[in-house]
């Protein structure tokens, strides 16, 4: 089986699950396992670390990789000092930085994002850094020396899957880091989708906490992404403008008639 490789990290699942935003942790859970999943994202600022019982116990009983991200922050200053702490709460150098410009859209700043990139990778930190559909910026991030660069299908929590599939293609291309699709997802479509546009794997959020079943829309992304990583490496037909027979015209009766 063809493992994920981001930075030290590895995982036979290349789907990402976000925690937050669920009716129950049973539901969390369940939907956890259901995903095939073998890493999370938890937002530092906005969950309790010590709590007892809380997500990160969960996240050791299941045999997750915590990935911490910088929800919530809007500076590069902010990310930073937030992504220090939760290496010093997880004893964890992976960070997923998150550096918003908008608190209406949730858009990133991708000026503030790149700061925080460069002083995080000076540090030690892994960085998967969250970024607009621009190539430019997520090559400028690239050269930052972060270890995956993860461009927006649409904005958070939207659902509107990728609205610029060429957008995505251009960054899954001329990367050499793996470039995961983050934001947007609403479906299982949608994840297989990215992973046909050649991303190396998919997070999703919003598409599981909000489904009106977790669960089955957990696993439903498992298979998507699965199936859009097999269809990517077995290669698609090319577009035809016009119709194609599927067989040739050698052994056909009719065509010998006298």
């Amino acid at each position: 089986m063809e493992l994920l490789k981001v930075g030290t990290f590895e995982s036979p699942s290349r789907l990402v699950v976000g925690t937050g935003g669920f009716r129950t942790m049973q539901v969390l859970e369940q939907s956890l396992e259901a995903s095939g999943s073998t890493l999370a994202t938890v937002a530092l600022r906005r969950v309790e670390p010590g709590l007892q019982g809380s997500i990160y116990d969960l996240l050791d009983k299941l045999n997750f990789t915590l990935l911490p991200n910088t929800a919530g922050c809007f500076t590069a200053s902010e990310a930073v000092k937030t992504a220090e702490l939760a290496r010093e709460a997880f004893e964890t150098n992976l960070v997923k930085l998150e550096v918003i410009g908008d608190d209406v859209t949730l858009l990133p700043d991708t000026s503030e994002t790149l700061i925080a990139a460069h002083q995080l990778v000076a540090k030690g930190f892994e960085v998967w850094a969250y970024t607009s559909d621009d190539l430019i910026s997520a090559l400028r991030l690239e050269q930052a020396g972060c270890v995956a660069v993860m461009p927006l299908g649409s904005p958070i929590g939207s659902g509107l899957g990728i609205r610029n599939p060429h957008a995505i293609a251009s960054i899954a291309e001329r990367l050499e880091v793996p470039v995961l699709l983050d934001a947007g997802i609403g479906t299982a479509s949608d994840a297989a989708l990215a992973m046909e546009l050649g991303c190396s794997g998919v997070l999703a959020a919003s598409a599981i906490n909000r489904a009106l079943d977790p669960v089955l829309m957990a696993g439903a992304l498992r298979d998507g992404v699965r199936a859009g990583h097999a269809a990517r490496r077995a290669g698609r037909i090319p577009p035809r403008l016009q119709a194609e027979a599927s067989s040739t015209n050698l052994g056909r009766p009719d065509l010998f008639a006298n």
